[in-house]
Formats: C-alpha cells, sequence, structure tokens
C-alpha cells in the first residue's frame, strides 16, 4: 500500500518573520504590505490573525477594518524562498520521491521505507523545528488527495493519519470545498444541486457528475468524493509560462504610463526567463480595469525568444487591441509555450 506525506508549513510568511523578530510572536500579524492603507493583498496571516476573520487574497484594506492594531509587513519572498529551500532539502533526506507544490508545501512517498509513516512524520517535524524553529502539519494517507486533507485536519503543528477505512467517518463529513480542485465557482455549482458535503457528492451518480461538468471533471470529483487518487508524486516540472504583474495603487488612465509599465514588465520577465535558459513563443498581456473587468490578447510569434525587445514588441502590439475606455487597475504579460535551452559542450548536446 502507498504511504504518502503531505507536509504543510503553518502560516508559513508570518511564522518566518515571527522567527526572526520574537517580538512579532503573538501578535496578530499580515503579510502583503506596510501599509495596509494602499493596495494589495494578504499573502498570510498569522493565527492570532486569522481569528479576527483575516485569511490569504483578502484585500490588505479590508484585513485593516477587521484589525487595525494588528502589524503588516511586506512579502519577503527571497528570505521565505532561502527558509523554503532549506525545508525542501531536509525533505529529501527522508525520501529522494518528493514533490515540489509550493514554497510552502510537498508530499513525500515513504511506501519503500522501513520504519512506520508516524515515526517518520514525528521525525520530520522534529528537524524541520530543530532547523528552522518552524512548525509544520504533516497527513498521512494512501494518496496525495486524502494527504493534502489530512494536512489540514489539525492546524496547526498537527499529525493526522487517514486511512481507506476512515473515508466515510471522516473525509465524507467535510465540506465539499475541503476536495483538491474544488473553487468558488465549482461549490456554488454543486449548492446548487444541494450537495455541500463530500458525502453527498460521493452519492451522485457519475453520469449525473459527467453531465454537468464534462467527462473529466466530473470523473474526477466522482472519484476524489470517493477518496480514489492514483496520480503518482511529480518530482520534476518544466516550467510552461513565466509572468508579471503590477497593480497600480491608483487606477491610470494615461496610455503612456501603461505603456511604459508594460515595457517594464517585459524586461522582467525576459531576465527570468534567462536566468531560467528558457525562451518562449506566445505572449500574453493581462489588463484589469477599474470595475474589475479582466481581459487578456495574445500573440505567438514564429521562433521562440528570451529577448526583452522582441517581448516589448509583442507585447505592445497586443496593448493596441485592447479597448481602453475604463481606468486601468492591473496590467501583466505572460511569456508561454516555453522551451529549454539547449546547451553544447564541445561537440556533444
Amino acid at each position: 500500500m502507498r504511504r504518502i506525506l503531505h507536509i504543510d508549513m503553518d502560516a508559513f510568511f508570518a511564522a518566518v518573520e515571527q522567527k526572526r523578530n520574537s517580538e512579532l510572536i503573538g501578535k496578530p500579524l499580515v503579510i502583503g504590505g506596510r501599509d495596509p492603507t494602499q493596495r494589495g493583498v494578504v499573502s498570510t496571516a498569522s493565527y492570532e490573525a486569522r481569528k479576527f476573520g483575516i485569511h490569504s487574497a483578502m484585500p490588505l484594506r479590508t484585513a485593516y477594518k477587521l484589525c487595525p492594531h494588528a502589524v503588516f509587513l511586506p512579502v519577503d519572498y527571497e528570505e521565505y524562498s532561502r527558509v523554503s529551500e532549506t525545508i525542501k532539502l531536509l525533505l529529501r533526506e527522508f525520501s529522494p520521491i518528493m514533490e515540489d507544490v509550493g514554497i510552502d508545501e510537498a508530499f513525500l512517498d515513504i511506501s519503500q521505507i522501513d520504519k512506520s509513516a508516524e515515526e517518520i512524520a514525528k521525525e520530520i517535524k522534529a528537524k524541520i523545528l530543530e532547523e528552522t524553529g518552524l512548525t509544520c502539519s504533516i497527513g498521512i494517507a494512501p494518496n496525495k488527495l486524502l494527504a493534502k486533507i489530512a494536512s489540514d485536519m489539525q492546524k496547526p503543528n498537527g499529525l493526522t493519519i487517514i486511512t481507506e477505512d476512515d473515508i466515510e467517518s471522516r473525509i465524507w463529513p467535510l465540506p465539499v470545498r475541503k476536495l483538491w480542485g474544488v473553487g468558488p465557482k465549482t461549490e456554488t455549482y454543486l449548492k446548487e444541486m444541494s450537495i455541500e458535503t463530500i458525502g453527498k457528492l460521493a452519492a451522485v451518480p457519475l453520469d449525473t457528475l459527467i453531465e454537468r461538468f464534462g467527462e473529466s471533471y466530473g470523473r474526477y470529483l466522482c472519484e476524489a468524493s470517493k477518496g480514489i487518487d492514483e496520480s503518482p508524486l511529480v518530482t520534476h516540472r518544466e516550467p510552461k509560462s513565466t509572468s508579471r504583474e503590477i497593480t497600480f495603487q491608483t487606477d491610470i488612465s494615461n496610455w503612456q504610463d501603461i505603456a511604459r509599465t508594460l515595457a517594464e514588465l517585459t524586461r522582467e520577465v525576459a531576465n527570468d526567463l534567462k536566468q531560467a535558459g528558457c525562451k518562449g513563443r506566445t505572449i500574453t498581456v493581462k489588463i484589469r480595469f477599474s470595475d474589475f473587468e479582466t481581459h487578456t490578447r495574445a500573440k505567438t510569434i514564429e521562433k521562440p525568444t528570451n529577448s526583452a525587445d522582441e517581448i516589448r514588441t509583442a507585447a505592445f502590439d497586443c496593448l493596441k487591441r485592447f479597448a481602453l475606455k475604463k481606468k486601468v487597475r492591473l496590467v501583466g504579460v505572460r511569456v508561454g509555450g516555453l522551451e529549454k535551452l539547449k546547451v553544447y559542450i564541445g561537440n556533444n548536446l
């Protein structure tokens, strides 16, 4: 039987900040921006801040209204990435089969390790605490889907084991939103069908789900609600795209300001591509207007590139296809269809 661990760091960004500044411990802490009166969104909130209803992706201004005495800090992605790399290197010491699914989480396959899953999980938690001073929550299950659900069941600093025998008693009573891949739109559709728990979803015939959600997603919902997940751990992923975007502090309508911002974003994307050793062919520009209406325009060029000039030219061609009749809130650029550069050493590839 497979034994999969899902390791999820507890309030990671906030925890890193509290670790390097002990005065922040025990205080409601919001990561996302130093000035909550400015535009921005919450990246992470400490558990003390979450008691006030603050959560990730919430506008900073809303978070400030909920908890005016919270401490607000900007995102220090460089430091969080450094700590994350330390944790990922540590996890690979326990198993070489690791799927890196984000800066603060990962899956481990420990099926071939001659030691109990609970014992391994406890050793991982102790090692992470020793090396970083941070806590994590770990879910243990026969597959990735159940392991991810399990890791969220006893946060923070939890350790939860789910077996196939537990699906009916512990998984089915949970809200459908707890299923990996079920977002707010699907949740709304399911509520319209009077389906609010995973158990109720499991009782829906496969044909009904396929009719409502399509062959692929309908089948996924059917299997996931029953705890079925045969997906392997993906130990290596090639990037499919890279992007940059910026939200203006005040909505703008000046075309030159928009174009200047877009040019800077294309330069940053080109640098990202060069550092990753990639080139791309499809350039997409995203515009979000003041009323939050969002549109994209794309152009596919003949040859892959990581040239800032070529990306900028294509991006400007896309920009010309927008009707800029409303003020603009956000501008973004993405380069997709990525290809890895071939490296030649002497006469060898």
